[in-house]
């Protein structure tokens, strides 16, 4: 097998594996409100809806960027993320960290039409809404992104501090 061909293997290898291989498309993306098997990750998991401590919408729009860019939540508090699409063209919501998200990022230039449901993730049609319940149940500084091509690029990206509880 020569190199070009082991790359292409290698490399579809590893999208088969790749969290971010079934990431976008026409499907249904994950309302809060369907069950799912909640999975740790750096910037929190995923949460029923019942434990919601506070609601707060995100807004988005074709400018590319969110309103409001920048969100603060305590450590352990759950949050209901209505995240409202503004715009005429399709958007999206993803948690992540900075490297995860700019790594989708890359991965939606070259495969743009993937699909996926992960629970901190809403895709947006033009004047529509989703909902994520998740819990930020560890301290650090995170992002919110929409990781369609060209978006992202564009600056359509925000930040989430999560400040740790002080116990006295």
């Amino acid at each position: 097998m020569n190199r070009s061909t082991r790359c292409v293997v290698t490399t579809l290898a590893l999208l088969a594996i790749s969290p971010w291989a079934t990431a976008h498309g026409p499907a249904d993306h994950g309302a809060s409100n369907k069950p799912f098997e909640p999975e740790q990750m750096d910037w929190g998991i995923g949460s029923a809806s019942d434990s919601v401590d506070r609601e707060v919408v995100v807004r988005m729009n074709d400018q590319m960027r969110f309103e409001p860019e920048h969100l603060e939540v305590e450590e352990g508090e759950t949050l209901r993320l209505v995240v409202h699409n503004d715009g005429q063209l399709l958007h999206e919501f993803v948690l992540g960290d900075p490297d995860t998200l700019a790594e989708h990022a890359e991965l939606m230039k070259q495969f743009p039409d993937m699909e996926h449901a992960e629970p901190y993730m809403a895709h947006v049609a033009p004047g529509e809404s989703e909902t994520l319940v998740w819990t930020f149940n560890r301290a650090g500084r995170f992002e919110f992104a929409c990781l369609l091509p060209g978006h992202f690029e564009a600056g359509m990206k925000g930040t989430l501090e999560v400040s740790s509880v002080q116990i006295n």
